[in-house]
């Protein structure tokens, strides 16, 4: 029954791995949170939710419909793990940003301590902000139409990529390049500035507390070019490389490509391998190199390999455009898998020690 349990879940798609985790090996992050949610029932979960970010919310709600008819022994498993994890914790550290700003304010006063906290604490200073992280990406785009570049190049950078790339998508064509130059080139954003874009979108968020904030920057322009339609990121790369050459090329280094995935490691091609679908792969790698191809290949077992082979070159030929969005899709999933920390997945400029 376990061998049984092992091969099945070692083929997912039609895509097998070299080899199969058990239930609880193969658990991320946020299935063990999800179990966790699930434990605690509806209203203490509730409690829960408003404490995390957008991105965290969906990770979370996906997690907890997925992570159903687990059994006994995996959920003692990650209830053990939650234990041991904080066991391993200290209360040094708990909520000590509050403290340190509540002392400095009281030793220095506010004017001053903010001078001083400007240069200590993380930069973390957009909060006023965050409303934007739940707001419908086109909602968005409306607020920052009218808009300078530079206050749209703000609000980008302060969206999670992929956010950001569907509010780019939404912009008229003639701003795109200007808006991602602003990004790239963004560093300190400084509070007058960061005054006026919270009055833009919200008054609530005019308040005298706003600092100088570190946002944008060259990887946050790759890092919505890489979220970006194929066809919209190539039109904007290509202007941009004609407007300037050596910034275009800087962002190009810090892009995530297909390409790169000749050098993931086996264990992140595996776990991208049961996430993507044999459709997708297959039409993704009409257009990929045999090296590419080679690294799908050579992680999945030999009778899945051979099986693969056989139904890609039963579909014939693929329009352009389909292999493009094949791979843009995969690469999605990739980004996530990556962001989630469930893969290593570099950019050309990147590598791992």
């Amino acid at each position: 029954m376990a061998k049984a349990v092992k091969e099945d879940r070692s083929s997912i798609d039609g895509i097998e791995t070299e080899s199969a985790d058990p239930d609880f090996s193969s658990m991320t992050g946020s299935d063990k949170a999800a179990v966790l949610m699930l434990l605690l029932g509806e209203e203490q979960a509730a409690n829960i939710i408003p404490f995390l970010n957008p991105k965290e919310v969906n990770s979370l709600g996906a997690s907890m419909v997925s992570v159903a008819n687990l059994s006994q022994d995996t959920v003692n498993q990650v209830l053990d793990d939650f234990i041991l994890t904080v066991k391993t914790q200290t209360n040094l550290g708990l909520g000590s940003s509050d403290y340190v700003i509540n002392v400095l304010n009281k030793a220095l006063g506010e004017d001053k301590a903010a001078t001083v906290l400007g240069k200590i604490m993380p930069p973390s200073s957009t909060e006023g902000l965050d409303i934007l992280q739940w707001m419908d990406p086109r909602a968005i785009a409306e607020i920052v139409v009218e808009e300078p570049p530079q206050v749209a190049a703000i609000v980008l950078s302060v969206l999670e990529s992929p956010a950001a790339a569907e509010v780019l998508g939404y912009l008229p064509a003639d701003r795109h390049v200007h808006i991602l130059q602003r990004i790239a080139m963004l560093d300190s954003v400084q509070p007058s500035a960061m005054k006026a874009l919270e009055s833009v979108v919200s008054e609530q968020f005019s308040n005298s507390s706003a600092k100088s904030s570190t946002i944008g920057g060259i990887e946050a322009a790759a890092g919505i070019m890489n979220f970006s339609k194929s066809d919209l990121s190539s039109q904007v790369m290509k202007a941009l490389s004609i407007d300037n050459n050596d910034l275009a090329n800087q962002i190009q280094e810090k892009m995530v490509t297909f390409d790169n995935f000749v050098d993931m490691d086996d264990r992140s091609v595996q776990t991208l391998l049961r996430s993507i679908e044999q459709e997708d792969l297959m039409v993704a790698l009409r257009g990929a190199d045999q090296t590419i191809k080679d690294r799908f290949l050579e992680n999945m077992s030999e009778r899945a390999r051979l099986i693969f082979i056989d139904d890609m070159e039963a579909k014939g030929p693929a329009r352009v455009s389909d292999v493009e969005n094949a791979q843009q899709t995969i690469l999605r999933i990739a980004r996530k898998l990556s962001d989630d920390g469930e893969i290593m997945m570099s950019s050309g400029g990147e590598d791992f020690v």
